[in-house]
């Protein structure tokens, strides 16, 4: 079992006999089958269905617990307080919160599985409350994340710049399309019907070291996307998915800055990239 501990961690506590229903009726995650034992991905989302906050959302007893990044800790304490108007709901914030990424087969006591790992077929926990003995680095969790097609904002996209779709919460449970209305519901409900996602997080492989974070993934001189987080010659990227697989179904090189890669999406997924037989079907 390795440990690592995060040190840009928040969290913000929902409580009160309204929490799970002011939620619920607020963020992308089906709060009803939340596991005590999971943590789940999660997002509120603009009103045009783009991600304004991410976080996982977990229990803790009573109350719901939302982990994010501390630069967005306060601004979601600031939103959600905008909502809860005269329900039955406490807020509170504590940033920087003690956060423990754990990566091994047997879960330690008092922690909650990662779905997003979980899903892509790899064994990660979360440990609220530091461990002593941290064996492990950021660097290690970003390996995993790359290799599970695990997109993160402020790594891989913007916030209020991508689609749930496009970092693939549709399908890591962090999207629900039967719990009813939330706010973005509307658009990305309809994303899901018409199947017009056309962005998806991808994972490329390089044939020398690759560029940082922010590169441009191009094929004959035209954007198709971005690259994310970068380990070497491994990297997550976002990517225009009909784009990328015109141009592997033609043999054209795709570029990531200057180096060469070849673009997969993840198992897990089940995804393929699009053909031209695809897209006249559609």
């Amino acid at each position: 079992m390795s440990k690592v501990c995060l040190d840009d961690r928040a969290v913000v506590s929902v409580s009160g006999k309204d929490a799970e229903d002011l939620l619920q009726s607020l963020i992308t995650t089906d709060i009803g089958g939340l596991g005590a034992d999971e943590a789940r991905p999660g997002a509120l989302l603009t009103p045009q269905g783009k991600i304004l906050f991410d976080f996982l959302i977990s229990r803790d007893g009573e109350a719901l617990r939302l982990e994010t990044t501390s630069d967005q800790a306060e601004p979601l304490l600031k939103r959600l307080s905008m909502y809860k108007l005269r329900s039955a709901v406490d807020l509170s914030l504590r940033s920087p919160a003690p956060v423990t990424a754990v990566f091994g087969e047997e879960p330690p006591a008092g922690s909650y599985r990662d779905q997003r790992f979980e899903k892509a077929g790899l064994s990660v926990f979360r440990l609220y409350r530091e461990m002593e003995g941290a064996d492990a680095t950021v660097a290690d969790l970003e390996q995993l994340r790359i290799a599970g097609g695990i997109a993160v904002s402020g790594a891989d996209f913007a916030l209020q710049d991508a689609f749930p779709h496009d970092v693939l919460m549709d399908l890591n449970g962090g999207l629900s399309f039967r719990k009813g209305c939330y706010v973005g519901q509307e658009v990305i409900s309809r994303m899901q019907h018409r199947a017009t996602a056309r962005r998806r997080v991808v994972i490329a492989t390089g044939e020398a070291p690759l560029p940082p974070t922010g590169a441009n993934v191009s094929v004959n001189g035209r954007s198709i996307g971005t690259l994310g987080t970068v380990r070497d010659k491994a990297a997550l990227a976002i990517v225009r998915i009909d784009k990328a697989g015109e141009a592997i179904a033609k043999g054209d090189t795709i570029l990531a800055g200057d180096v060469p890669v070849t673009l997969t999406l993840p198992g897990w997924t089940g995804l393929s990239f699009p053909t031209e037989a695809d897209e006249a079907s559609a």
